[in-house]
């Protein structure tokens, strides 16, 4: 595996899209149109350091498989209402895109969570340590619950990939942006 060509995933609602695609940036500091964190999640993320000066806030998540566990959580109803916001629990799975890049397209300050990085026993990886993070985590059971963090923001022009839940979101999607856009529904059904 070659840790910097590890793809990584984006979720946001469809709606956010369109602010993503008028900055021309995925932008840690952007008011989503739609946010699906609840209040409480957005002050862990806030509250949590990542490295001195820089909290967990000031960076755009991305999750090492489609199938992370949040990303799950969501999909099976964002039923948790300390972690997810009522416009999340209102949510259907068609919804939401998820925005595929590499862990190399996030730049140099990238960041490898071995967990959910607002939490409190979640390390940090940074620079040189990302590789033997990634291949950690590739051979354990917290590669679904992991995060890499983009800091500060990710210009569109990074994203290598749009995956929609079918094809009536790829036709609007595609109204948007010229960027590929694949109907994957496999990546918007809720897992046992």
């Amino acid at each position: 595996m070659d840790p910097a060509q590890q793809r990584v995933y984006h979720v946001t609602h469809i709606r956010n899209l369109e602010l993503v695609l008028e900055s021309g940036l995925l932008s840690a500091s952007a008011t989503p149109t739609v946010d699906v964190s609840s209040p409480l999640t957005r002050e862990l993320r806030y509250t949590a350091e990542v490295v001195p000066t820089r909290s967990v806030a000031n960076h755009v998540p991305f999750y090492l498989t489609p199938t992370a566990t949040l990303w799950t959580d969501l999909l099976s109803g964002a039923h948790d209402e300390t972690r997810w916001s009522a416009a999340a629990r209102a949510a259907a799975s068609v919804d939401f895109v998820v925005l595929v890049t590499t862990v190399a397209a996030l730049g140099p300050d990238a960041v490898v969570a071995d967990g959910d990085a607002a939490a409190s026993l979640t390390r940090f990886a940074t620079g040189d340590e990302i590789a033997r993070a990634l291949t950690r985590l590739h051979d354990s059971d917290r590669w679904e619950g992991a995060e890499v963090l983009a800091f500060d923001s990710v210009p569109f022009d990074a994203i290598q990939l749009i995956g929609v839940a079918n094809d009536r979101v790829r036709d609007r999607v595609r109204a948007l942006t010229g960027t590929k856009v694949a109907v994957y529904p496999p990546w918007f059904l809720p897992t046992e």
